[in-house]
């Protein structure tokens, strides 16, 4: 049996910070003590950075009254951007996901943050995800088209599903994300659901 780590006896302040730095996602406990033992006995600066960031994000940091991304002010700066197509309105499951499409460089309008997709083995349902914001937010009278950009996970399916029929029968236009073989890929290594699906989104 491997004797404890130094100083991560439990109810120790070194302990307390591994336990911390595992709630993020995919780290485990050998993960996590190497993280505190870097900051502790090489970069005490950066983790004073760190604390205080985290803090600081922690106590400003809030939702966006129109998308709910991210945002320290009432409303973010995509929302209230001018230049922003109101008439094109994106779903996301997370600010995360909100992020990758900015950095594509070519969606230019604007966005609905679900803050997680329908998930009822974990008793995620409608009103979790906030579908009648979407709606209301979908119906102000300048959306033209709601581009559906869940996951192509199951759940991330349901959730397309669901909006997607809410949103038609309020007469509005839906589109979803196209699946395809990944550029620079060959086609024999591509699996073979991404095949099907790159067949019948072809254009």
């Amino acid at each position: 049996m491997a004797a404890p780590s130094p100083g991560t006896h439990p109810g120790s302040s070194l302990a307390a910070l591994v336990e911390a730095l595992r709630r993020l996602p995919g780290v485990g406990v050998k993960s996590a003590q190497r993280m505190a033992f870097h900051l502790l006995q090489h970069d005490r600066d950066g983790a004073l950075r760190l604390s205080q960031a985290l803090a600081s994000a922690v106590e400003r940091v809030g939702h966006c009254r129109r998308c709910h991304t991210f945002s320290e002010t009432e409303v973010c700066a995509t929302c209230l951007d001018p230049r922003r197509e109101g008439r094109l309105l994106a779903v996301v499951e997370t600010p995360a996901d909100q992020a990758a499409l900015e950095r594509t460089g070519t969606y230019h309008g604007l966005y609905f943050v679900l803050l997680g997709r329908l998930s009822p083995l974990d008793g995620v349902g409608a009103r979790d995800i906030g579908v009648a914001e979407l709606l209301q937010r979908a119906a102000d009278g300048v959306v033209e088209e709601v581009i559906l950009a869940t996951s192509f996970t199951a759940e991330g399916e349901a959730t397309a599903h669901l909006l997607g029929q809410a949103l038609r029968e309020r007469g509005l236009r839906v589109t979803r994300l196209a699946r395809g073989v990944p550029a620079g890929s060959e086609l024999e290594y591509v699996d073979l659901s991404t095949i099907a699906h790159a067949l019948a989104d072809r254009r």
